[in-house]
């Protein structure tokens, strides 16, 4: 199972680079339509994976875990975005961190349009690759909205919540990664994630 589950990883591993660079990229493109160039400023607005993918965190951590652990687990470098730049801050703060999530669902949507429109075989090489694909997509997309720090629904979160509640919520902000690295490792975040991507994935009409 583990050299299956690390085969799979290294397989797909340029879908994954091109899926964190489009995710990434698409937080930075909104913030600089919304007034903030930070992220084209320091070389990040770019679609060059290398710019995105931290050899730690997106290569040998994943591999690592799934040595021994037998589940990945991993992150791209952020883009830097400066909230306060935005002409406004509050309510352009959700766009920016929707709008990662909405570049890996269209990604989906995209290798699952090609399964079907080109009736690719799924048993095929390439059936299983856009299939796999998509599926990493979807769980990008609905693991980057747990409103969590540092996770994309964070920024949603207090993007929506009124002024008076914010104070309490930033609390998690220092043990947040925390609260995330305890729930993937209790097994409770796929408890989450799996049902929301299993439907997602219907719609599709993936396998």
């Amino acid at each position: 199972m583990t050299l299956h589950l690390l085969t799979q990883f290294l397989i797909a591993f340029p879908i994954l680079a091109v899926s964190l660079t489009l995710h990434e990229f698409a937080h930075g493109w909104v913030a600089e339509q919304c007034g903030d160039s930070t992220a084209k400023h320091s070389g990040r607005l770019t679609l060059n994976p290398l710019a995105h993918i931290d050899l730690w965190g997106t290569v040998l951590l994943p591999i690592f875990f799934i040595l021994t652990l037998n589940a990945p687990f991993g992150w791209a470098k952020p883009v830097p975005v400066n909230f306060m730049n935005l002409r406004r801050p509050k309510e352009q703060m959700v766009w920016v961190a929707v709008a990662g999530p909405i570049a890996n669902l269209l990604l989906a949507l995209f290798f699952a349009g090609l399964l079907h429109v080109g009736s690719v075989s799924p048993t095929s090489f390439l059936g299983r690759l856009l299939t796999l694909g998509s599926f990493m997509n979807l769980i990008l997309a609905v693991f980057n909205i747990i409103p969590l720090p540092p996770l994309d629904g964070s920024r949603i979160v207090v993007g929506l919540l009124p002024a008076s509640l914010l104070p309490y919520y930033r609390r998690l902000e220092s043990f947040g990664f925390l609260i995330v690295l305890f729930l993937w490792a209790t097994g409770l975040l796929s408890e989450f994630l799996l049902p929301i991507v299993s439907l997602l994935a219907k719609l599709l009409g993936l396998v």
